[in-house]
């Protein structure tokens, strides 16, 4: 027990020092780590609205082929409805 107490000291000291060590290394942001973050920040406002306007032309490819299937559909009902009543015809 006492020699967790006597080991206390020093391994937080130790700590204090690293930390401290830590802190001192992280200095200011210059201008032009801040101006490359502003230019990032546009690049991401940019690829988003890119994003986004891939999303709204996809929906609206997605809204067009939704009705080509609709009217597929309808033209294959038709179809076999023209082939039933072909049948139905006599020779």
């Amino acid at each position: 027990m006492n020699l967790k107490k006597s080991l206390k000291m020093p391994a937080f000291a130790g700590a204090l020092i690293v930390s401290a060590a830590l802190l001192a290394g992280c200095g200011g942001v210059s201008d032009a780590q801040y101006a490359e973050l502003d230019a990032l920040r546009q690049e991401v406002r940019s690829l988003e609205g890119e994003a986004n306007t891939l999303k709204d032309e996809r929906a609206e490819l997605e809204a067009q082929i939704s009705g080509m299937n609709r009217k597929l559909a309808e033209c294959n009902k038709q179809k076999e409805e023209t082939r039933a009543n072909l049948n139905k015809i006599p020779d």
